[in-house]
């Protein structure tokens, strides 16, 4: 192995580790409001390249509408499903809402196989396929993109939950939603607002990994289990330890494939996740 091997691994480990930080992010906000583990998040994940497909070549939309579209739709259908699917739920034990959660991500999935079918489709990079050099590693500019969109979602996620009203009442929420509720703030308000902002981290998860990968109905499944993974890693319900989570689960895996065989890349990352959590069980970065 060469250097450049070293830094292709190290590429493609950030980019799959940048995806997984995204999804976990989305957990990790439902997590803190309601206190809960949101299964639809795998879902939003697919139906952010659903989307994004629909918007490209049903509506013939340019890449940078279709995008935004895309995540717009997501957000709302995040929304639908706390107003209708989990807030009529006359039960607040976590238990039966996670339940509620994973009946309602089989639901989603259901309806996006009516809607687009059950074949593998493919969706073109957000620009160019020629491939860039950088330490001697080529690098496809969807990669690029992957890592800046990241970067820059991270960037106003910090901004929101510190400067703006909204991301104040978020945090007041997920610290004590009875003291919350005592001075006024709406809690359902809010905790719908949580699930849209969850729905378009998801979304724009998916959007970014459909051009590298195929889509499906089905796709976020695995990818959404890689984010929770990642969540648990960095400490379930910490915004940096989902960010660091996912950033070492995918250079684990990419490294391992490297190094070791792609045969035992989840085996390696996942073998890892439990040594750490042999001895942090609450994760990197958990309290």
């Amino acid at each position: 192995m060469t250097t450049q091997d070293l830094f292709q691994f190290i590429f493609a480990g950030l980019t799959s580790g940048a995806i997984y930080a995204l999804i976990a992010l989305g957990f990790c906000v439902v997590h803190n409001t309601m206190g809960i583990v949101n299964f639809t998040q795998v879902d939003f994940v697919s139906l952010g390249g659903m989307l994004l497909y629909s918007a490209l070549f049903s509506a013939g939309l340019a890449m940078p509408i279709a995008l935004l579209g895309a995540v717009f739709g997501v957000t709302l259908v995040a929304m639908l499903v706390e107003r209708i699917g989990i807030r009529p739920a006359r039960s607040n034990d976590p238990v039966v809402l996670i339940f509620l959660t994973i009946g309602l991500s089989i639901v989603l999935r259901g309806l996006m196989a009516l809607v687009w079918g059950k074949n593998r489709m493919a969706v073109p990079s957000l620009t160019g396929d020629e491939p860039l050099r950088l330490f001697g590693a080529a690098i496809m500019p969807q990669t690029l993109w992957i890592l800046a969109l990241t970067s820059l979602t991270i960037i106003v996620l910090v901004w929101f939950y510190r400067k703006t009203s909204l991301g104040l009442a978020m945090r007041a929420v997920a610290t004590n939603p009875r003291a919350a509720s005592v001075v006024g703030l709406p809690l359902g308000r809010i905790r719908m607002l949580t699930f849209g902002l969850a729905g378009a981290l998801g979304g724009l998860a998916g959007i970014l990994v459909t051009p590298i990968t195929t889509l499906s109905h089905d796709v976020g499944v695995l990818l959404g289990l890689k984010g929770f993974a990642a969540a648990i890693l960095g400490g379930f319900g910490s915004l940096p330890g989902a960010i660091i989570g996912g950033l070492g689960l995918g250079l684990l895996e990419s490294l391992s494939a490297g190094y070791i065989s792609s045969a035992y890349k989840d085996v390696c990352a996942f073998v890892v996740l439990l040594l750490v959590l042999f001895v942090r069980p609450k994760g990197l970065m958990g309290k």
